[in-house]
């Protein structure tokens, strides 16, 4: 067995990884099994910097708004703001106090200083601007309506920009934390609110029959900001309706609301060239995600079913594993799970072939490991043959804080 095992691990560099897929995909998904361990975003890093290096990648995304993601993309391309400032504008859950996030926006810029634009990284983030309750639409709404105004004839629009403003109210009423647990707290059916979301589906619809034209006057990065914000702001005022609604499958909604709108923003990035996604390992991996709330279980497809859908074998899915996170409670595996397994290996980090290892395993497949804290998710053995590769790190350190305990 351990032999065997070893010879399905491999050093983790972009040349072992891509040697396992069957192509280089245009969308190569990288999971991790929980938030806030630098060392697996030190791992992505190393990647993304060899995939840029060796196999032609510009794009990186991850999982955070995509709205506050265009701060970073601004900074990497072109010097605007200072870093500290993006750090903290341009992240969502709290990301942006990352070391590790931190090293790659940094590496970026100095990557990009002095290139022309065609041969510059890009980054982007591709969950919505929810951070639960969902973020005022006023961004994404104000944007489309200036890029539309300034283009086309004024007695199309839906509406002016100061109705616009005046629906949209107070921006706080918009992300009251309440409204988690309280459906009745939500502006999402309001009357304006309802006007916004025919005044947002008339936009980007505008937009849509404006193409030809737009596509010729404006410089590629504005269409598809502006196709961005069309996105945003539909998805974003239905993702409000939902949050204010009652029924049973107030939730299921929001899950899959979320789940949707990750994959459009990941589908329209596929399309500027090779792109490495990086998030939690339940919304990137093939099939339907999961989990426990209100006291009920709930399941949805998950944004990488949504994308495998779409893109097939041009879509790849890797795993992350962890053995330990001891300074939150997750201890050795045992031995008779995946993480067990692998952390009996020597050494410290492997990408390993799922194949091979499937076939190490036999017929008596590893029990799934439970974990303690409840912000760890171990791998399902189930699952294993949905990925194309798995990446394993033996052990998390411990260093500064930047995602909560609880």
């Amino acid at each position: 067995m351990n032999a065997a095992m070893e010879d399905a691990a491999h050093v983790v560099d972009a040349a072992g990884l891509m040697g396992l897929l069957p192509a280089r995909p245009r969308l190569l998904a990288l999971g991790e099994p929980t938030h806030g361990e630098d060392i697996l975003l030190e791992v992505r890093n190393d990647l993304f910097r060899q995939l840029v290096e060796e196999e032609g990648y510009r794009i990186i995304a991850l999982e955070s708004d995509c709205l506050a993601g265009l701060v970073v993309d601004d900074y990497v391309t072109s010097g605007t703001g200072g870093l500290d400032d993006v750090m903290e504008r341009g992240f969502s859950h709290g990301f942006g106090k990352s070391a590790a996030n931190r090293e790659l926006v940094r590496w970026m810029r100095a990557y990009n200083d002095g290139r022309p634009a065609s041969r510059q990284l890009r980054f982007a983030g591709f969950d919505g601007p929810l951070e639960m309750t969902g973020e005022s639409p006023r961004q994404a709404l104000a944007a489309l309506h200036a890029q539309l105004a300034d283009r086309c004839d004024a007695a199309m629009l839906p509406c002016t920009a100061e109705e616009l403003d005046r629906l949209l109210g107070d921006d706080d009423r918009w992300s009251d934390p309440a409204t988690v647990m309280d459906p009745s707290r939500s502006v999402g059916r309001t009357p304006e609110a309802e006007r916004l979301r025919l005044i947002a589906d008339d936009l980007a619809a505008l937009l849509d029959a404006q193409e030809p034209g737009l596509r010729a006057e404006l410089p590629r990065d504005d269409w598809d900001r502006a196709r961005l914000y069309a996105r945003t702001a539909t998805g974003l005022l239905r993702y409000h309706s939902w949050m204010a609604d009652t029924s049973p499958g107030r939730l299921g909604w929001l899950l899959a609301l979320r789940a949707s709108l990750m994959a459009a923003n990941l589908l329209v990035l596929a399309e500027r060239g090779p792109v490495l996604a990086h998030a939690h390992n339940a919304h990137l991996q093939r099939g339907r995600s999961s989990t426990r709330m209100g006291g009920r279980r709930l399941e949805w497809w998950s944004t990488g079913a949504l994308v495998d859908a779409r893109l097939g074998e041009e879509y790849a899915f890797v795993a992350t594993a962890l053995g330990t996170i001891r300074h939150r409670g997750v201890p050795t595996p045992p031995p008779d799970t995946v993480e067990g397994l692998l952390y009996a290996l020597p050494g410290d980090r492997y990408v390993i072939d799922v194949r091979r290892l499937a076939a190490a395993l036999g017929d008596v497949p590893p029990v799934p490991r439970e974990s303690p804290w409840h912000g760890y998710a171990p791998l399902d053995p189930a699952r294993l043959a949905g990925n194309d590769a798995l990446v394993f790190v033996k052990d998390a350190p411990q260093g500064p804080m930047w995602w909560p305990a609880g």
